[in-house]
């Protein structure tokens, strides 16, 4: 037996591809015989339906996970059936017109004459089924819309967006009663905080009530501790915000469709993501930090639009409760409203993010311990090849007390025809979940949703992506110059927390507010732009279709030497540590390893993205010499 082809239909709807291949595919050779999964083909000369050693034939089954359907052809018998290669171009080429690539729309709904839930149901029913087990499920469904329909906005319209940053030439009359408003309260409230006790006056502005997150937030001891070096945290104050510390996570990526050489051991990352923070606690100690260093929160609170001028800028706000609205001063503006900042779109149009991660998922409890031991952690894990045209990853974190936070996401090219669909990976979410880890669903108990946009940018140099206006400056999702692989702003912010507010106070000081000043005051790191690629090997470009198991063939390569290497290797790729010498040997035993892989880059990313990618290695190997300089000086 040899198998000849593999491919994916990319439709739940196994039975109509059952259909169409035993009703009303014709193959140009062979005889069908029906089978309760597809059909065989035999020799048309053949009488009896009893294969010999001798004779061939084609066995062609159907399956389904992951929501969508697999197809593959296996030969048996020794010797090639009669047209064999032309039967299988016919069944590709037909198979992919009758059932091509569907990007779904988002329903167009009206919120005054029906609740979400009855809005949403026809299309979405698993969705609106479970979210009606959460406390505020009907809340967070509303956001989860809204955050779509926001971002598809965006894509759709790369080019023109809405100008709510005003520029004018004559200064205000009006003096300044903040030095920083910051608009965004989660990444926000903790550069807020750090700002504000170093003495400045500082109002920060949230959408939502202060304190609320859609997403959790991982971290490790050793990256947290930036935290408490800058004086932010107390340890005391860490251990108290602390929900769980597992003892290991796991790294494992789907291998069953692999050649033997690209199958991968578990790659263990004990002190990656290891420790789940109680956000609320979190954001609620920052909060106090600002509030006792003289700085003031406005929750409820939506940012309209902004004005500046030489002297500082003048931001229209509206209260959400009361409608009331507000008008404030000061001398910066800072952006922290994450993906779906309206003012990122205007600050770099169609050329705000290169890649996205729709991120869903949940808190939950009552999973079995036979299920899951707490005591570990998912960081990175695939229970199937490409669906739909997305390689689906999920990560679960234990957290306080029996709960589990349980994430879905993919790395996605942001494409106006196929934005990328938090509701339709909630959809995938709810139906696959017992899939990956074996559960009754109705017997978890619904905590809290999760989800997000988490954007990407490809940086191929320190200043090619803007984040900064004349007394405006972007920080964190935003920001978008974060790691591909950790591919959250949290990170980001954490690791570069001390540069960043050390140069936006020195920018303060010396009122070197204009966007060339404040465009020096951003996140990069040649050593996390120069692995950009290595996200864009993660996902399906729009109007393509891949072998199945080609992502999970190319992060097996990668993570499979990372399993190999020691611990410190992985810990510090991961953490965003990497050096050019780590990164550099890595990057030539992967070729080594899988001598296809840089064809398979070049035919995802394309020549123009491999070109990008040479100046980024530049970049970065320039940085390491200059490092090397300094320290020999």
């Amino acid at each position: 037996m040899e198998e000849i082809l593999y491919l994916e239909v990319p439709t739940p709807h196994i039975n109509s591809v059952c259909r169409w291949l035993q009703e009303q595919w014709s193959p140009q050779g062979g005889k069908k015989v029906v089978t309760p999964q597809g059909l065989r083909l035999q020799p048309n000369n053949r009488s009896s339906t009893k294969i010999t050693l001798e004779e061939t034939e084609l066995s062609i089954f159907l399956w389904s996970v992951q929501r969508t359907t697999y197809l593959k052809m296996f030969r048996w018998g020794k010797t090639p059936f009669p047209s064999e290669k032309i039967i299988c171009d016919q069944l590709i080429k037909e198979i992919k017109r009758e059932f091509p690539p569907q990007y779904p729309q988002l329903p167009e709904i009206d919120g005054t004459q029906t609740t979400i839930f009855e809005a949403l149901e026809p299309y979405y029913p698993q969705t609106v089924h479970f979210f009606r087990k959460m406390p505020q499920g009907e809340t967070d469904l509303q956001r989860v819309y809204w955050w779509e329909k926001r971002w598809r906005e965006g894509v759709k319209n790369p080019q023109e967006p809405k100008q709510i940053i005003f520029t004018h030439q004559d200064p205000s009359p009006e003096n300044s009663t903040y030095d920083l408003i910051y608009v965004g309260g989660a990444l926000g409230a903790i550069h807020a905080a750090m700002m504000a006790q170093l003495g400045y006056r500082v109002l920060l502005v949230e959408r939502l009530a202060f304190g609320r997150m859609n997403r959790e937030w991982n971290i490790s001891r050793s990256e947290f501790q930036t935290l408490i070096d800058l004086g932010l945290f107390t340890p005391e104050e860490f251990e108290s915000i602390i929900a769980r510390e597992y003892i290991d996570g796991f790294n494992k990526f789907f291998d069953g469709n692999n050649p033997p050489h690209l199958k991968a051991d578990v790659l263990h990352t004990p002190t990656v993501l290891n420790i789940a923070i109680d956000t609320t606690k979190f954001l609620g100690l920052c909060g106090e930090k600002l509030l006792k260093a003289g700085g003031e929160i406005w929750d409820r609170t939506e940012f309209i639009r902004g004005d500046i001028d030489p002297d500082g800028v003048t931001v229209q706000l509206v209260n959400l409760e009361s409608k009331t609205s507000h008008q404030v001063r000061g001398k910066l503006l800072v952006d922290a409203m994450g993906t779906a900042s309206p003012i990122a779109w205007q600050m770099n149009g169609k050329r705000t993010f290169n890649s996205v991660c729709p991120t869903v998922g949940a808190i939950v409890e009552g999973f079995s311990s036979e299920v899951w031991d707490s005591n570990y952690g998912d960081v990175l894990n695939s229970h199937g090849d490409i669906s739909r045209g997305r390689q689906l990853i999920w990560e679960l974190f234990p957290g306080e007390g029996n709960e589990l936070t349980i994430y879905l996401f993919h790395y996605h090219q942001v494409h106006p025809e196929n934005p990328g669909s938090l509701l339709e990976m909630y959809e995938d979410f709810f139906h696959i979940l017992p899939e990956y880890r074996r559960c009754d669903l109705e017997q978890l108990t619904w905590k809290k949703p999760t989800f997000g946009y988490i954007p990407g940018h490809f940086s191929v140099g320190k200043r090619d992506r803007q984040v900064a206006f004349d007394r405006l400056l972007s920080i964190g999702d935003a920001a978008s110059l974060q790691s591909p692989l950790i591919f959250t702003g949290f990170g980001s912010l954490v690791r570069n927390l001390g540069g960043l507010t050390d140069k936006l106070d020195t920018a303060l000081k010396n009122n070197c507010l204009r966007a060339k000043d404040l465009n020096e005051i951003r996140a990069y790191q040649s050593n996390i732009a120069v692995t950009w690629l290595f996200s864009k090997g993660m996902m399906v470009p729009t109007g393509k279709t891949l072998p199945p198991q080609r992502i999970n063939a190319m992060l097996n390569t990668f993570f499979g030497l990372l399993a190999d290497s020691p611990p410190e290797v992985a810990d510090t790729f991961i953490k965003d540590k990497t050096t050019w010498i780590m990164f550099t040997q890595l990057a030539l035993k992967a070729a080594r390893k899988n001598p296809i892989l840089l064809f398979w880059i070049w035919e995802m990313a394309g020549s123009q993205d491999l070109l990008r990618w040479l100046r980024s290695y530049v970049d970065f190997t320039l940085d390491a010499l200059r490092n090397l300089w300094s320290k020999n000086k």
